[in-house]
């Protein structure tokens, strides 16, 4: 197929001009009543120059490309030779894992969201290709999922739909859906949205006919999310009716679990249990239902959520979901029984194992999701806090800096001396096999991070995230605003936005100043500004600005020392090293001749240097301390021993981004480090 020929080179080069639509963001609540913010349309954002600008190309040029060349060569991956089986065009029999369709969905919509920014022809008419061969895998009914078509053209009397609760069904057309919408939005095109619509209405008549067995196949509900989304593209009041209904059904089903987080209602729920992939993409739809429909129940269950969560259950990357296995309850939860296995989940308050942290790349941009859509519902910082926790850490850590490898987990601790085998490699891989879900799902949150940094209210515009970019943006009323951020965030504290194009009367921007910024400076048009600057909140600035004005904020981005609940028994007596919103972990490519991870110490007095640095090429802040190692000696056939009381030796040595670690080759590394005081 031409698809398969040229698709790889085409990535490569991205050039002349399509026709943009009129847009809305990736998640459009320009109409949602119970909505604080909505986004800025998807291309106002370009990047510039900084961090996320080289994050960008790296996408553009290495992600996207390289991905996609796996999902298009079915000697490595079935992801696209499934829908051409499906379609008809070729034969063969389905590979991979029944949410292999959602997979490249979710690749799909970063090509979209990376031609959106970069603008090609001939790329736009290749997405065309791929959605006509989708387009004859579907059903007239609607239905579309590639495992079960494929043994439909089989046999006979093949597997019907939603038979086997771990298919996957409403997964991957929650990823189509979503696909759908953002196609749409920068192109105006219809064809991806038609197959969309078409699978809404199936879940709307399995809905309307059979509630219990569309209940029972929610696992990992991102159909919550495009059902909602479907609903706000084309405003369908059945759409809405589906979305309340999904959540109201979820308490039809007889063998819930707490790993499906279905074992009770959803509105009796108060703290996050079980696999956190599903329980992340659970909270953010029921947080795009609330949205729409105000309902204080869902809210008041989300925030409850939120806060057994940031309170008791997230890593400091942002990362989320800390046990492989597991069992719930375990006598806290909640006062049922059986006791059931968990797989890939939250684990019980302050459970957070760093040498076997689970951290599943899925669920922390799961969180990331969430968190967003509790930002728009709500206006507040918090949620953004979480967000850039996320952002700077966990998502990145997920991918090379070459853009090249994943993770599918992401720990906090690795060591060579732990002679078990865990699940997952301990470096990066090109295609992970046996389930690959989180490299695209990687890829398109990086591709469409920049639709974060900025929302709008009646009251003015938000500044959620600083970047080097330009916004070029129409607000509801039709006024034009221009801003561009000038900043090398988050290595540097120095923010300035300088205005543009800006409506003629009374405006407000709202910066927000991030939780650990205690002391944080604004100045307007070069003077001190007397608003109040409350870390965690956003500060207003209102003036009658005119083009050329500026706002300049300053952050300190001192290296700081971070100790944890003392509750959290895996890290007492430790510390992480935190500098602005980016932490730091050391790697034994960095330790003196003879020494490893585990003979550090750290003094509580420790005064860290920053140092310009490069890694694969990708521009980074490091920083060197004096530290103190201690040779380890052979503990081979020990589990205990009298303590050492040789005298430690000073070392100065270097830690790098948390994640930019496994860069250079395979080695131990650790976030959290034994700290003294002198």
């Amino acid at each position: 197929m031409a698809v398969r020929r040229h698709m790889v080179i085409l990535f490569l080069f991205f050039g002349g001009l399509i026709t943009m639509a009129q847009e809305q963001s990736l998640v459009n609540t320009s109409s949602s009543s119970y909505a604080r913010l909505y986004g800025v349309n998807i291309t106002d954002v370009q990047w510039t120059e900084g961090f996320w600008a080289e994050r960008f190309e790296v996408c553009r040029k290495s992600m996207v490309p390289h991905m996609m060349s796996k999902y298009m060569n079915d000697t490595i991956s079935h992801a696209f030779a499934n829908f051409e089986i499906a379609a008809g065009l070729k034969e063969g029999k389905h590979q991979g894992p029944p949410f292999h369709d959602g997979d490249f969905y979710k690749l799909l919509e970063a090509v979209i969201m990376v031609n959106a920014l970069s603008r090609s022809d001939e790329l736009d008419r290749e997405i065309d290709s791929i959605i006509t061969v989708i387009g004859k895998t579907q059903r007239n009914d609607g239905y579309i999922h590639t495992p079960v078509v494929i043994n439909q053209h089989h046999e006979k009397e093949g597997k019907g739909e939603f038979t086997e609760r771990l298919d996957f069904e409403t997964y991957n057309m929650g990823h189509l859906m979503t696909a759908a919408c953002v196609h749409y939005r920068v192109t105006g095109k219809t064809n991806l949205l038609d197959i969309a619509k078409k699978a809404t209405d199936f879940l709307y008549d399995q809905y309307k006919k059979n509630p219990a067995m569309l209940a029972r196949n929610a696992i990992c509900p991102s159909h919550y999310m495009g059902v909602v989304e479907m609903y706000r593209t084309l405003h369908d009041q059945r759409y809405l009716e589906l979305a309340k209904g999904l959540v109201n059904i979820r308490s039809m089903v007889k063998d819930g679990t707490d790993d499906n987080q279905d074992r009770i209602p959803f509105r009796q729920q108060t703290k996050a249990v079980g696999h956190a992939v599903r329980a992340n993409y659970l909270y953010a739809g029921v947080t795009d239902l609330y949205m729409e429909t105000g309902e204080d129940s869902l809210f008041n269950a989300l925030d409850a959520i939120w806060h057994d969560v940031v309170e008791r259950k997230l890593y400091i990357t942002g990362g989320c979901g800390a046990l492989y296995n597991g069992v719930s309850p375990d006598g806290t939860t909640y006062k049922q029984s059986p006791v059931q296995q968990v797989h890939q989940a939250y684990g019980r308050d302050y459970q957070l194992p760093n040498l076997t942290a689970h951290n599943e790349s899925c669920a922390n941009i799961g969180n990331l999701l969430w968190n967003w859509r509790m930002l728009l519902a709500t206006a507040d910082a918090r949620f953004a806090d979480i967000m850039e926790m996320v952002m700077y850490n966990s998502l990145l850590a997920g991918v090379s800096l070459n853009g090249k490898g994943y993770f599918y987990t992401n720990p906090l601790l690795v060591a060579e001396d732990i002679t078990y085998t865990l699940r997952w490699s301990k470096v990066r891989e090109p295609y992970i096999s046996y389930c690959n879900c989180c490299p695209p799902n990687t890829i398109r949150t990086i591709a469409g991070i920049h639709n974060y940094f900025y929302s709008v209210s009646n009251a003015g515009l938000r500044i959620n995230f600083y970047g080097g970019n330009i916004l070029t943006a129409k607000l509801k009323d039709g006024s034009a605003i221009e801003l561009k951020q000038i900043t090398d965030y988050p290595w540097n504290g120095k923010v300035k936005l300088v205005i543009g194009e800006i409506p003629e009367r009374e405006f407000s921007f709202f910066l927000r100043i991030p939780i650990w910024a205690d002391t944080a400076a604004l100045m307007v048009n070069g003077e001190k500004s007397n608003a109040d600057i409350i870390p965690g909140k956003y500060t207003e600035i209102k003036n009658l600005w005119k083009p050329g004005d500026s706002i300049e904020l300053e952050l300190p981005m001192r290296a700081e020392l971070i100790e944890a609940n003392p509750l959290v028994e895996e890290t007492r007596n430790q510390v992480a090293i935190k500098r602005g919103p980016v932490v730091y972990c050391l790697e034994s490519a960095d330790l003196p001749e003879g020494n490893k991870i585990f003979d550090v110490t750290i003094p509580s007095d420790v005064q860290l240097k920053v140092n310009k640095d490069k890694i694969e090429e990708s521009h980074i802040i490091t920083l060197t301390g004096e530290v103190l190692t201690a040779k380890n000696k052979n503990w081979t056939g020990q589990l205990y021993r009298k303590i050492n009381d040789e005298k430690q030796e000073k070392a100065v040595i270097k830690f790098i981004p948390y994640y930019a670690w496994g860069n250079r080759g395979k080695g131990d590394m650790t976030v959290w480090i034994p700290v003294s005081c002198r």
